[in-house]
């Protein structure tokens, strides 16, 4: 699960205001911090499973995310990083190297830079985001938007 979805769905039930947290998290607005609602909802299937079973997470899973899931587009089912590995596998082509290029912010903030480079299509691009993962995401879609704007 995305942390991004676990995190939306955690406001939306309102999880923060129930989360015992120590009064440093507490005095910086934890509650409202996005891995710490996403973490607090996944510890929450964890104990549904081991309280009452798989059946029971499944069916709260699929009640919380079902409709999000019904609205994702076929074609972006998968990330752009796996979308652009196939794509270059699929041409035998070398697969991208990422390289993290800078690195911003104190440990809890970061911001990270990350460049792509699809090297046998001559293409490098650059993406930011709050984690290595998702600036290598942001990088990889901006290579699949320029391979798609050649064609």
């Amino acid at each position: 699960m995305r942390k991004e979805t676990l995190f939306e769905i955690a406001t939306e039930l309102e999880l923060g205001p129930q989360i015992r947290l120590g009064s440093g998290e507490l005095k910086s607005g934890g509650y409202r911090r996005d891995s710490i609602l996403a973490d607090s909802l996944e510890a929450l299937f964890g104990a549904i499973f081991l309280d009452s079973g798989m059946g029971a997470v499944e069916k709260i899973i699929e009640t919380l995310f079902g409709q999000r899931m019904m609205d994702v587009p076929a074609g972006e089912l998968k990330d752009p990083k796996t979308r652009l590995q196939e794509y270059l596998q699929s041409r035998g082509l070398s697969l991208p190297v990422y390289e993290v290029e800078e690195t911003q912010g104190q440990a809890h903030e970061q911001t990270f830079r990350v460049s792509c480079k699809a090297a046998d299509l001559g293409l490098t691009d650059h993406g930011t985001g709050k984690s290595r993962r998702r600036a290598e995401q942001s990088a990889a879609a901006k290579i699949l938007e320029n391979i798609a704007n050649e064609q």
